[in-house]
């Protein structure tokens, strides 16, 4: 390995666009956020070093030994989210980049591309959600004026075009084709206010880009791959951490051989994103060791061995529809990924579905059951999850048939995860706040048919209500306001509602809506149902209908969750 004569970025992104700079099977996908960016471009033009970049020269024989990608141009979050796979290469040698993927990328967006990420609240299928910005530097704010160079001096944003119809706005990537230095000044837009200044921001620009010799790398030779992933490996510890499972996958990538790993896995996490159920690459990577009969499902790099990646790889077709199966069965159950506080209780269930399925009735009200109990009861994912998996998996095996719920339980038992709850654990379930309730929700009221109906989490009595100013004007003390504003997101005040029943419903207190939606005998049944009880007529009768219904909630939990009595 050896230091080599820098370049200048224009030269590097030059390499990029001809394929001669490509990506390993090894590399993850581009992590980098907006922010991360614009820093790199504040931190190049005040002059500081982005670090030095690792590089594995290959000549064209070897080059053909292995798949590379390319480096991504116009990021979108959904429909062009991951290195394009390259066909043919050029003819020559190519340069994989072990170490530098990120700053390159990034140069490559903010000079050349574009980035589309989902706006906060989007929704995933609305083409509206991801809007189209490129990178644009503020021609008007004189980086001189704040004096600590250790904060970013010039002004780098991510606009789409509407935000940057200011003339104070210029696009970067105009910078890269801007031939000689001394033309910037006829590209600074009409409208800005001192041109003096935008002339300085663009050559500083322009320079940084074109003339200084900014990119610095060592250059590695060596053909032995085993020697290069320790290379990789180690050399990717620093920056936006690589995660465990973006290593492994990387592990997977160079060591299937029929199929491409970075793709199938990649395909898989994208079409359950288009579920609306988006497990990541380590769930993935997980339930592969799993259904794979890997003897252990622990995430350690000497999992990922030569054999097992082959089991995987040849079971790869059965381990995908398994995954699919398993959340188009949970989803039935009405769950999320939000209302989902545990995806580890996923593994056993579709190992049961892999070797044993179809599923019956029964099997389903089973592993229903369990599921929802096993993450009401705290503790059972967390420490030992590994052994604990690996325990279930042998239970499963040995099993035939139906889904063997008892033995699974006794299993779990043995080895201190008990499904079994006392007194003081009903009593904390019985006030679990919003985003632990629908599993138990279902448990409770399972009359609510959520395989076939969206339903929502619905405040009996509405949120908006509760607020301070609202309170007091009926005179409530302000300690009791506390004690409401508490209790208004726990289960007592919760119910199923179907979503357009919810939406309909809006800030109505629970008396008027009942009033309003049904009839005499109808209201009266819906309320002996949900165990609503007397919802009273207004806030006022808040903290008593909370009491009574979370008592009518306590007993009805002891009858469903296998009530331990407590000495």
């Amino acid at each position: 390995m050896s230091f080599q004569t820098p370049i200048p970025i224009k030269k590097a992104l030059e390499e990029i666009s001809g394929n001669r700079y490509v990506l390993p099977a090894i590399q993850r996908e581009f992590v980098w956020e907006d922010e991360q960016i614009c820093s790199l471009f504040d931190s190049l033009m005040q002059g500081f070093p982005i670090g030095s970049l690792l590089f594995w020269k290959l000549d064209e024989k070897t080059a053909k030994e292995f798949q590379f990608f390319g480096f991504v141009l116009d990021y979108h979050e959904r429909k062009n989210p991951h290195c394009p796979r390259l066909g043919s290469l050029p003819i020559g040698p190519v340069t994989a980049i072990l170490d530098g993927q990120q700053r390159l990328t990034a140069l490559n967006i903010g000079l050349r591309g574009s980035l589309a990420r989902r706006q906060r609240y989007g929704r995933w299928t609305s083409d509206w959600a991801f809007p189209e910005k490129r990178l644009y530097l503020n021609l008007d704010h004189d980086p001189d004026i704040d004096g600590d160079r250790a904060e970013k001096r010039y002004r780098f944003r991510f606009l789409t075009d509407d935000q940057a119809r200011d003339a104070s706005w210029f696009r970067v990537a105009k910078i890269f084709h801007i031939g000689k230095s001394y033309d910037v000044f006829d590209h600074i837009p009409d409208g800005v206010e001192d041109r003096k200044l935008a002339h300085r921001l663009l050559h500083e620009l322009h320079e940084t880009v074109h003339d200084k010799c900014v990119i610095s790398f060592y250059e590695e030779e060596t053909r032995d791959i085993e020697k290069v992933l320790e290379i990789f490996t180690r050399t990717n510890r620093g920056g936006t951490p690589l995660s465990y499972s973006d290593m492994l996958l990387s592990t997977a990538t160079a060591q299937w051989k029929k199929l491409d790993a970075r793709k199938e896995i990649h395909d898989l996490v994208d079409q359950l994103k288009q579920m609306d159920f988006g497990l990541q690459q380590d769930f993935v990577l997980k339930a592969g060791l799993m259904l794979a009969d890997v003897d252990s499902v622990a995430f350690k790099v000497g999992n990922f061995s030569k054999p097992n990646m082959e089991k995987i790889e040849n079971d790869w077709p059965a381990v995908k529809q398994t995954i699919l199966k398993t959340v188009e069965l949970v989803k039935s159950f009405g769950f999320s990924l939000q209302t989902l506080s545990s995806q580890s209780p996923l593994l056993p269930i579709a190992y049961w579905l892999h070797r044993c399925g179809p599923v019956s009735d029964q099997d389903r009200d089973s592993i229903r059951r369990w599921l929802i109990r096993s993450i009401v009861k705290a503790g059972i994912w967390g420490s030992g999850l590994d052994t604990l998996l690996t325990a279930l998996r042998q239970v499963i095996r040995r099993s035939e048939g139906e889904f063997p719920v008892e033995q699974i339980e006794r299993d779990m038992s043995a080895r201190g995860k008990t499904l079994e709850f006392n007194d003081e654990e009903i009593e904390k379930i019985s006030e679990c706040e919003y985003h632990r309730a629908f599993g138990i929700l279902t448990l409770l009221f399972n009359f609510v048919d959520v395989k076939h109906n969206q339903f929502h989490i619905d405040h009996i009595f509405p949120w908006a209500r509760f607020h301070r100013s609202n309170l007091r004007k009926l005179g409530i003390d302000e300690d009791v306001i506390e004690d409401m504003q508490h209790k208004r997101n726990c289960l007592p005040n919760l119910q199923l509602l179907e979503g357009s029943a919810n939406e309909s419903k809006h800030a109505m207190l629970p008396s008027d809506w009942l009033a309003c939606k049904f009839h005499d005998s109808d209201r009266e049944n819906y309320a002996r149902l949900h165990m609503l009880g007397n919802c009273g007529s207004d806030m006022q009768d808040f903290p008593d209908f909370y009491e009574a219904r979370r008592g009518r909630l306590v007993k009805k939990l002891r009858e469903i969750l296998n009530t331990r009595q407590q000495n």
